[in-house]
C-alpha cells in the first residue's frame, strides 16, 4: 500500500483556494478538426499552467458568504507496498482538513495497482489495510466518503469511453509510462501503464471534481485529465448532445489543481535528494506509518546525515538537514523558526533522538486505532459498503449522461 496516485503534500487552512481571475477563461480555445486535437488560437499545443495558491494563515480575498453546495475533491493512494510517512504528510494527513470545507471522496486505487506485477494473493488484505490506516489516521466518514475504486464499476466504464476520445500521442508522451517502461522493456509492459492516465481521468471526471490535490509528479496527468474533458465536452457536449434528448453544456467539469506549498515533501532516509518511496528497494529509506518503536528508533539512528555542525533548513548542500528537520517539525507541529532555533547548535546524535521521540508519540495513536479497526472486520466492510453506494450514485448520473451524450442506445 502506498503510491499516491491522485494526490501529494498539500498544507490547507480552512480557507478555500484563491485563484486568479485570469484562470477562469485561460483558455482561449478551438478544436481544429482537422486534427481532434486541443489547440490555442496559435495552433500549439496548449500546456497546462496553474496560477492557484493556498492559503495557510488568513485568506487573501474576503470569504464568500457559505453555502450548501461544497465544492467536491476526489484522492486516493493505492494498496502497494507500505503506506509510508510521506504518503501520510503528503496526501492522506491533509484529507482531514480537506474533508472539514469540501464534499470529500477518499477511496482506495486498487485498479491502478495491476498496472504493474503485483501479488494477488495480497491484493485484498492490502486493500482493507489501506482502509483501515485511512481511517485511523483522522478521516472521518460522516464527511468523506471512502471507498474500493473496484467497487464502482463506473470507473472502468468511463475509462473506456475515453479511450476512444484519447489520441495516442497524448498517452505517449507521458513521463511516468516512458520511465517504467524502458525500466521493464517493451515485453514486460502490459497496455495497462500506458492507458493508467486514462482510468485516472475517469477517477476525476467521474465526480465532476472541483479541485485535485497534485504534486509534482502527477501535474502531467492532471493536465491530461484536463485536455481530455475539454475535448469530450467539445466532440460530445453542448448542442450535440441536446439533440440526443440530453440537457446539452458541457458533460465534464474541468478540474482545477491544487497545489502544495514549497518544501513539503518527505524525502528518502537514505538520500536527501530523493523522494521516499514504496518502490525504494531498501526499508530503511522510509518510515512506514505502523512501523514498531524499535524500528522507527533504528531506522532514524543509521539514516544518512553530513559532517556540518548544527543543524539549518534550506541549505542545498544539505538536503539530509533540511529533510530530517521538516520531518520534526510535521511531527512536532512546531514552526519552522521554532525548530530551526532549538536545532541550530544541536549534533546528530542528540537530534536523532528527539526526532526519534516525535515519530513515536505521532504515530502511535494511529497505529493503536489502526489495530482497533482491523479487529472489527464488519465496522470497516460496512464503511466500504456505504462509501461505495455514495460514490456510485454520483458516477452512474456522470456515465449515463456520457452514454447519452455520445450516442449509445440505453437499456
Amino acid at each position: 500500500m502506498g503510491r499516491p496516485v491522485l494526490s501529494h503534500f498539500l498544507t490547507l487552512s480552512h480557507s478555500y483556494p484563491h485563484f486568479t481571475p485570469s484562470l477562469r477563461g485561460h483558455f482561449p480555445v478551438k478544436y481544429m478538426k482537422t486534427t481532434g486535437l486541443l489547440l490555442s488560437p496559435s495552433r500549439r499545443p496548449i500546456r497546462f499552467r496553474c496560477f492557484c495558491s493556498v492559503s495557510v494563515s488568513e485568506p487573501l480575498v474576503p470569504q464568500s458568504p457559505p453555502t450548501t453546495v461544497k465544492k467536491r475533491i476526489v484522492s486516493g493512494v493505492q494498496p502497494t507496498g507500505s503506506i509510508h510517512l510521506g504518503n501520510y504528510l503528503g496526501a492522506i494527513k491533509n484529507w482531514i482538513s480537506l474533508q472539514n470545507s469540501y464534499d470529500t471522496l477518499f477511496f482506495i486505487v486498487d485498479l491502478h495497482a495491476i498496472t504493474l506485477p503485483y501479488d494477488a494473493q495480497q491484493l485484498s488484505k492490502a486493500t482493507r489495510d489501506t482502509a483501515a490506516i485511512y481511517l485511523a489516521c483522522g478521516v472521518d466518514t460522516s464527511k468523506a466518503s471512502v471507498f474500493v475504486q473496484s467497487h464502482v464499476r463506473a470507473h472502468v466504464e468511463l475509462m473506456w469511453l475515453l479511450s476512444s476520445a484519447t489520441p495516442i500521442g497524448w498517452l505517449n508522451r507521458m513521463i511516468q509510462f516512458k520511465e517504467k517502461s524502458r525500466k521493464a522493456g517493451d515485453e514486460n509492459v502490459a497496455v495497462a501503464l500506458l492507458t493508467y492516465p486514462v482510468l485516472m481521468a475517469s477517477d476525476i471526471l467521474l465526480y465532476q471534481s472541483d479541485f485535485v490535490p497534485v504534486g509534482e509528479d502527477q501535474k502531467q496527468h492532471l493536465e491530461l485529465t484536463r485536455e481530455l474533458a475539454e475535448r469530450v465536452n467539445f466532440l460530445y457536449g453542448g448542442r450535440k448532445w441536446k439533440k440526443l434528448g440530453g440537457r446539452g453544456g458541457t458533460i465534464f467539469k474541468v478540474p482545477e489543481p491544487l497545489i502544495p506549498p514549497t518544501g513539503a515533501r518527505v524525502m528518502s532516509l537514505t538520500d536527501g535528494l530523493s523522494k521516499m518511496s514504496k518502490s525504494a528497494p531498501s526499508d530503511q529509506s522510509r518510515i512506514n506509518l505502523l512501523d514498531s518503536k524499535d524500528i522507527i528508533a533504528n531506522k532514524i539512528k543509521r539514516c544518512k546525515t553530513d559532517s556540518f555542525i548544527g543543524l539549518e533548513f534550506d541549505n542545498p548542500e544539505r538536503p539530509e538537514s533540511n529533510n530530517l528537520l521538516s520531518i520534526y517539525q510535521l511531527m512536532s507541529g512546531k514552526t519552522k523558526e521554532e525548530v530551526a532555533q532549538e536545532c541550530e547548535n544541536m549534533n546528530w546524535g542528540t537530534f536523532k533522538i528527539l526526532l526519534t521521540d516525535a515519530l513515536i508519540d505521532h504515530l502511535q495513536p494511529i497505529q493503536v486505532r489502526y489495530e482497533e479497526i482491523m479487529s472489527d472486520s464488519a465496522y470497516l466492510d460496512r464503511v466500504l459498503a456505504e462509501g461505495a453506494t455514495k460514490a456510485a450514485d454520483i458516477a452512474d448520473a456522470t456515465l449515463n449522461n456520457v452514454y447519452q451524450a455520445m450516442g449509445f442506445l440505453r437499456r
